[in-house]
């Protein structure tokens, strides 16, 4: 069966090239020009991923993506910019987005990247149906897989996507010990020295969210020199 995406692009000459080559990887495409039509169609249609600009008339793709993550979307989504600044980056990712693509780019690297997230969203439904229980629990932290919630005693955490899936990572492994790299590749689908600012980012963010005392966190436990683990019952 074919990945259904929706594409989000008001420059008709870009989204007709997507359009084409994401249909060469056996991908079902629906084209919108504006945020507001992409939003509505989002919210309303089962997609597996969503390739969205974020320079779009009637509705930005950051706030776009803002308000899907709101309303509990979690589609994959994949964002195309001419902006190239790490603060736009960075932004984008800790709004909700999963990967990052800034035009011009290669045809390969858009193929390869929409396919990473499929895998990435493949492979996390495969291991929320293969657990023996949909929630896992450390001391007074919950976590439900299913309903993607995270309950720190009796309170919600609200998390992004992407922190929550950093933190299943984490907890689905406790005391393993991740680099970067690895939480890139599982996480976001790839890897790329450049981008270690964004694992620090999340996880510091992640750590505000969780720990009473983020400077000594009960957690997220850094390995000095290597990277980051979940506490096991040694810790």
């Amino acid at each position: 069966m074919n990945h259904r995406v929706l594409v989000v692009e008001d420059d008709a000459d870009i989204a007709h090239l997507v359009e084409l080559h994401l249909r060469d990887v056996t991908c079902d495409v629906e084209v919108v020009r504006d945020g507001e039509t992409g939003l509505q169609r989002a919210l309303t249609q089962p997609y597996d991923a969503i390739v969205l600009d974020l320079m779009l008339p009637r509705l930005d793709g950051l706030a776009l993506c803002q308000t899907l993550r709101q309303q509990k979307v979690y589609t994959p989504i994949l964002m195309l910019t001419a902006r190239s600044s790490e603060v736009d980056r960075v932004l984008g990712l800790e709004l909700g987005g999963d990967d990052y693509l800034t035009k011009p780019f290669s045809i390969r690297e858009l193929q390869a990247r929409v396919k990473a997230l499929f895998r990435r969203a493949e492979a996390y439904s495969g291991r929320a149906n293969a657990a023996p229980s949909t929630v896992l629990e450390f001391d007074d932290l919950s976590i439900d897989l299913d309903r993607r919630t995270v309950l720190l005693g009796r309170a919600p955490i609200i998390l992004t996507a992407k922190e929550f899936d950093l933190l299943v990572c984490f907890a689905t492994h406790p005391g393993r010990v991740h680099t970067r790299a690895q939480l890139l590749d599982s996480v976001w689908g790839y890897t790329h020295e450049g981008y270690g600012h964004t694992v620090n980012s999340h996880i510091n963010r992640l750590r505000s969210k969780l720990e009473r005392d983020p400077g000594a966190p009960r957690f997220v436990l850094t390995v000095w020199g290597v990277g980051y683990k979940f506490r096991d019952g040694g810790d």
